[in-house]
């Protein structure tokens, strides 16, 4: 097992065994965050973000998944910055499933976890000038809806999708859409709340009419 051969090495090669062992193999999503998780407690706290950016420059998928469980795990002490590092990783990663793990797992996790102070920075992500930072609001919002965030949260979050529905952007829509077909499903009554407005609304794009 690949935890066992961490503890018996040394941390300088740490980084090169979690990427022959795991990186450049076909490892499920579900492995590869319980590694996340064990790391977070194996590796000291001042040395944690220097090894999550050593492991996105590497460029493997499950790069994003293992960093994005220790930024996840270090929400309570370090909110912003997880929120920032998720940013910045999502920029590097460029790719739609580089949002999709990141934003599900750290912007959605926070968002489920710690609405309040989540949903303003979210506000700002929004209107961002990069798609895939917009993107992960909507994919943030499916994860927490999803995973159970409270009706009132869910409503405001609505609002904040609605901001974006005029949207022409390929993944963006995508993101967004994703979002608001998952209220749908399990919030119907504030999409019904809302729908005969939404129906007459000229600037909605057809693409979202139908989620």
């Amino acid at each position: 097992m690949i935890l066992s051969k961490l503890s018996d090495s040394d941390e300088s090669l740490w980084i090169f065994i979690i990427e022959s062992e795991l990186l450049k193999k076909k490892i499920k999503f579900p492995l590869l965050e319980f590694v996340g998780k064990e790391l977070y407690f194996k590796i000291p706290e001042m040395n944690q973000i220097y090894f999550t950016d050593q492991i996105i420059k590497l460029g493997h998928m499950g790069s994003y998944v293992i960093s994005a469980i220790i930024l996840q795990l270090r929400m309570e002490k370090h909110f912003e910055q997880s929120l920032n590092k998720a940013v910045e990783y999502i920029l590097l990663g460029n790719e739609w499933y580089v949002c999709d793990i990141i934003g599900e797992r750290i912007m959605g996790y926070f968002l489920l976890k710690e609405p309040e102070k989540t949903l303003p920075i979210l506000k700002n992500y929004i209107n961002d000038k990069n798609g895939w930072i917009v993107r992960s609001v909507g994919v943030a919002s499916h994860y927490a809806v999803k995973k159970g965030l409270g009706k009132k949260y869910v409503e405001v979050t609505f609002y904040l999708l609605l901001s974006k529905t005029d949207t022409k952007d390929f993944h963006t829509k995508k993101g967004i859409g994703w979002a608001l077909k998952t209220i749908s499903k399990f919030y119907p009554d504030i999409i019904q709340k809302f729908e005969s407005n939404l129906l007459a609304n000229p600037s909605i794009q057809p693409f979202f009419r139908k989620k």
